[in-house]
């Protein structure tokens, strides 16, 4: 056999192991191929041109399908199957799949728009339960060596949400405890948003309009009322726009007109009536 045959049939021969794998741990995940799409940014298309043995696939996409299954990207394409040799891992996956409380460990996410409370009940709730607080932006400024803003200017929203996406990761990576609180535009990222309902116990923290904009510029931004009269008009349609994403969080908790101690009391009732810090799950 001549040199360019044999690439051309080593060729051939990773991308049906690559197939063959991705099959099998999405199988193993119970995951449609919609989800893991959602999951890694990688479009149905390609997933199914892959599952099928088909067409090329970059190292950065390929990256990307790895860390939505939960597996080394070595293991996708190596001659040697450690997925079938890790028979271990192969039933966690399997039972990940029937619990997803498994997956979501002891992690509590609380989301919704800026100006809810997030980061105060966040910060309160935790040093109550003894656990660790993170704010993701908090993560990607010290990952970025630079204010959020910065890195918006910079690189731009895709870029911003790549280092979301980032930060992201490490924490569930480097955590199975705690409560993280995300920006509010995280539901703008459908791939990331689905990680986080994944991954988390989610609550979504929410208030009126009218409190989310003086909370906003009790924290000294008066940037959303500055020579914008339309403003509070914005705020409720970007409200109304992203309130179904929202609504898929587990629980909620409405902070209109409560002080702050009630809403904090309201969030530590919601993590042990549905035993969130158990790793039993909801209930």
């Amino acid at each position: 056999m001549n040199k360019n045959a044999q690439i051309q049939d080593n060729g051939s021969a990773i991308m049906d192991r690559l197939a063959t794998r991705v099959r099998a741990a999405r199988a193993a995940l119970g995951l449609s191929r919609r989800a893991l799409s959602e999951r890694s940014g990688v479009s149905p298309r390609y997933l199914a041109q892959i599952e099928a043995g088909e067409g090329n696939i970059s190292v950065i996409l390929l990256d990307r399908v790895a860390t939505a299954l939960d597996v080394r990207i070595e293991d996708l394409v190596s001659e040697t199957d450690p997925m079938d040799a890790d028979s271990a891992r192969v039933a966690q996956l399997y039972q990940a799949a029937k619990n997803p409380a498994i997956l979501r460990a002891q992690r509590i996410c609380l989301v919704g728009l800026r100006g809810a409370g997030k980061s105060t009940l966040g910060a309160q709730a935790a040093e109550k339960l003894k656990i660790p607080f993170v704010e993701l932006n908090d993560l990607i400024e010290a990952q970025s060596g630079m204010p959020t803003a910065e890195v918006m200017a910079l690189y731009g929203q895709d870029g911003y949400r790549a280092a979301e996406a980032q930060a992201l990761n490490e924490i569930v990576a480097s955590h199975n405890k705690l409560i993280l609180a995300v920006s509010g535009g995280i539901v703008a990222a459908p791939a990331t948003y689905a990680q986080v309902l994944e991954r988390f116990h989610t609550i979504w923290i929410r208030t009126s309009p009218a409190e989310h904009m003086a909370r906003v510029r009790a924290q000294g931004d008066l940037r959303p009322m500055e020579g914008n009269p339309g403003a509070m008009d914005q705020l409720k349609a970007l409200l109304t726009t992203r309130t179904p994403d929202y609504q898929r969080a587990f629980a909620q908790v409405d902070t209109t007109s409560r002080p702050v101690q009630s809403s904090v009391n309201d969030v530590l009732t919601v993590i042990a009536k549905h035993r969130l810090l158990t790793g039993l799950g909801p209930v």
